[in-house]
């Protein structure tokens, strides 16, 4: 049976750092799939757990759940009240402004499998995403109509939680991320996958802090990357750049 990395457990929560590739629970979008860290975690701990927030399936990091109904209420709220603070790590096409907020509505997205008779309803809702440049490298191949390519890796911390915020984001400045199939652009992630045998999407939830249920101190959790990203940030240069454990 495959087991979690735990980064955090107490009485009333506990957080993964999840894979990317893996959903967090069963969705109608993927219907074929047959692992989900709801379950998985469920067997693992041998008990029922909540989960308070998502990640995207190709997204990796810090997942957090409850273990009761009650802080998995709580803690929700807290997510939604905008008093968690979640960090991401991304690698990205071209250099980007060395620190910039990115204010651009986004509007709820829909699956035609999910929903075949919905309509994509209502305006766009305010998203919002601060973006700090960390590093960047410049590679001598040919991608696009340039002789070199260039890359970033930045920080992003989202203010509020759009589906596929930061993604969406990236694509909205020109600055995709590695790996997106969605939103990205399929010669630069060939150019990763066989450069550095990394093609997953380069978005990693490093990061998270938020106020405990319970005792209402800031719990500060912290997600290693995993060995493809890491494959990327060694190939690139960027050891020294990247604050979290490894």
């Amino acid at each position: 049976m495959e087991h979690f990395d735990i980064l955090y457990r107490d009485e009333t929560l506990v957080a993964v750092n999840k894979p990317s590739g893996l959903l967090v629970h069963r969705s109608d979008i993927d219907r074929h799939e047959t692992h989900f860290a709801l379950q998985m975690l469920r067997d693992q701990m041998g008990q029922r757990v909540y989960p308070v927030h998502r990640l995207d399936k190709p997204t990796s990091g810090v997942l957090l759940f409850a273990l009761n109904s009650e802080a998995a209420r709580a803690t929700s709220t807290a997510f939604a009240a905008g008093a968690v603070e979640k960090t991401y790590l991304a690698v990205v096409r071209g250099y980007p402004d060395p620190q910039t907020t990115i204010d651009y509505p986004l509007r709820d997205t829909w699956d035609k499998m999910s929903a075949p008779n919905s309509r994509r309803a209502g305006n766009p809702r305010p998203a919002s995403t601060a973006l700090r440049c960390l590093a960047t490298a410049e590679l001598s191949v040919r991608v696009d109509r340039y002789p070199t390519s260039r890359y970033a890796l930045v920080e992003a911390r989202p203010f509020t939680g759009r589906r596929h915020q930061i993604r969406r984001h990236m694509k909205h400045i020109a600055h995709p991320i590695i790996g997106d199939t969605t939103y990205g652009k399929s010669r630069h992630n060939r150019l990763f996958a066989q450069r550095f045998d990394c093609a997953r999407l380069l978005l990693h939830a490093a990061h998270l802090s938020f106020p405990h249920p319970i005792s209402a101190q800031i719990v500060s959790i912290p997600a290693p990357l995993d060995g493809p990203f890491s494959r990327v940030i060694e190939g690139l240069g960027w050891r020294n750049c990247v604050d979290i454990p490894r």
